[in-house]
């Protein structure tokens, strides 16, 4: 058994130093012996497999286990955190994800992958929300783009993210919860699907 602990950083956080010793304490905590840590700067627009975390993956065997300190450092897109999730308890390494105090090891969460997609979409929503503003912000101000809502009609603020919701929507997600994770009404939501699946 090797444990890794992955820590990813974007542009705007630099520091990993709390990450690590968050870690080495939960690591201690669990005995789970030394650390290995994987750490990249980089955002987490970034598909995983092109990233670090991809060939760590790759390369981890069964009854390894894998840290990191929050699910939203895996990626900025639920769907690719699912992917992560659901890999892991393919080839049976050991996950935990210390702020969200989760472990896929553990019996009564991944009973189901649902329970376990239901469980988590209402902790890290905030996360990703808040990660896909202040990386957006900043990208337009270095550009010098002048911020503020976008005059006249235009297209569906749900467009960019039309894969991640389809996606939701075939792994039976509640519809109330994509609104909320997208900030939109359950009735605009309907009205997205619908004019997307036609």
């Amino acid at each position: 058994m090797t444990t890794y602990a992955y820590l990813r950083v974007s542009t705007i956080e630099q520091n990993t130093e709390k990450n690590k010793l968050d870690v080495l304490k939960f690591a201690n905590s669990k005995k789970l012996g030394n650390v290995e840590f994987i750490e990249e700067q980089i955002s987490g627009k970034a598909n995983f497999k092109n990233r670090q975390l991809g060939a760590l993956l790759e390369k981890m065997k069964k009854d390894d286990v894998l840290i990191v300190p929050e699910l939203s450092r895996i990626a900025r897109s639920i769907t690719q955190i699912f992917e992560v999730i659901d890999i892991t308890k393919q080839k049976g390494i050991i996950l935990y994800s210390i702020k969200e105090d989760f472990s896929n090891n553990d019996k009564s969460i991944t009973s189901t992958v649902t329970t376990t997609i239901f469980a988590l979409v209402a902790q890290i929503e905030r996360d990703l929300i808040s990660l896909r503003t202040k990386e957006a912000l900043q990208s337009k101000k270095a550009q010098g783009v002048k911020l503020g809502r976008p005059k006249g009609k235009g297209k569906s603020k749900l467009d960019e993210y039309k894969d991640e919701i389809l996606k939701l929507v075939e792994l039976k997600v509640p519809k109330t919860i994509i609104a909320r994770q997208y900030n939109t009404s359950t009735a605009n939501l309907h009205r997205f699907l619908n004019s997307v699946t036609k």
